[in-house]
């Protein structure tokens, strides 16, 4: 007889981030965009996998602390505003088109509101 194993969350995440990544990779021309969430906080980059290299990242900790005073914003309005400056960055550095890596997480909430901000921003996924 076989035994049911139960999966965690962090193992469905794993699963699911490996085989995005499977079919996803960044260049110079069109570098990937990849999510990162921790119980605190949400960085974002944009990453040549051809070179190996980060071309831009933006953290909520940038927006958090906007000139000297901290400021509260709801998490999803906050990674709004994240998806609105890594996407001022890139516009900065030429970078018009990216492909999104959500990094395992599924697309709601936080996540949503990334790609979101990022559109608005004037970045084509």
């Amino acid at each position: 007889m076989r035994t049911i194993r139960i999966k965690t969350k962090e193992e469905k995440r794993k699963r699911r981030q490996a085989r995005i990544r499977t079919k996803i990779s960044g260049s110079a021309v069109c570098p990937r965009l990849a999510v990162f969430k921790s119980n605190k906080h949400m960085f974002v980059q944009l990453i040549d996998d051809v070179a190996g290299k980060t071309l831009v990242s933006a953290s909520d900790q940038e927006i958090k602390t906007e000139k000297g005073k901290k400021v509260d914003f709801a998490k999803v309005e906050t990674s709004k505003a994240i998806g609105r400056l890594i996407a001022e960055k890139a516009l900065a550095q030429k970078i018009k088109e990216v492909k999104f890596d959500r990094g395992g997480n599924r697309f709601m909430g936080r996540i949503k509101a990334i790609a979101d901000g990022a559109r608005e921003g004037g970045l084509k996924f």
